[in-house]
């Protein structure tokens, strides 16, 4: 995998190219009209949905933390809370996630945010070389190694998804 440098100017790929951390972008037209961000980029690029990932924001015992989860399922609130060792866990605020990570809802990366929160990646994402999140805004991903999103992001792992097709 080449490493790119911020040139497409998000603090995604700031922080990646700061980091020194090879990676590739995948930039698509995004359509305005669509409702599943994630689903569309995985389409659009012809990526299997399971390398794709959501960055979800969630609120835990009044703060936010990230959970980071495959495209083709939906994170369990449940899963996420016991992770990070709390007792309950609700989707954010989107105005709350865009003002704490600096991106709009449906851009939202989980590298280069605003303020650093606690973060917890789907265990699946192991299962692969590479993976896909937003790269900062819509209409832009970023391949990178799972083990390097862990590490940028100070991640847990956990099996926070739901419904989705793992592998095994």
């Amino acid at each position: 995998m080449a490493k790119k440098t911020a040139s497409q100017g998000t603090p995604a790929t700031a922080a990646l190219a700061a980091a020194g951390v090879s990676f590739v972008l995948h930039p698509y037209a995004h359509d305005p009209g669509t409702a599943s961000y994630g689903l569309e980029a995985a389409e659009v690029l012809g990526i299997e949905p399971q390398r794709v990932f959501k960055t979800l924001m969630v609120e835990v015992e009044g703060h936010l933390a990230v959970a980071i989860v495959p495209v083709s399922g939906n994170l369990d609130l449940k899963s996420v809370a016991a992770a990070l060792g709390v007792k309950k866990a609700v989707m954010a605020d989107p105005k709350a996630a865009e003002r704490r990570t600096g991106y709009v809802v449906g851009g939202i990366s989980p590298l280069g945010q605003r303020q650093a929160s606690s973060t917890v990646v789907d265990e699946s994402a192991l299962a692969f070389s590479t993976i896909l999140v937003s790269g900062g805004r819509r209409g832009l991903d970023i391949e990178l190694a799972p083990a390097d999103l862990i590490r940028l992001t100070k991640a847990l792992t956990a099996p926070i998804g739901t419904n989705d097709k793992r592998r095994g």
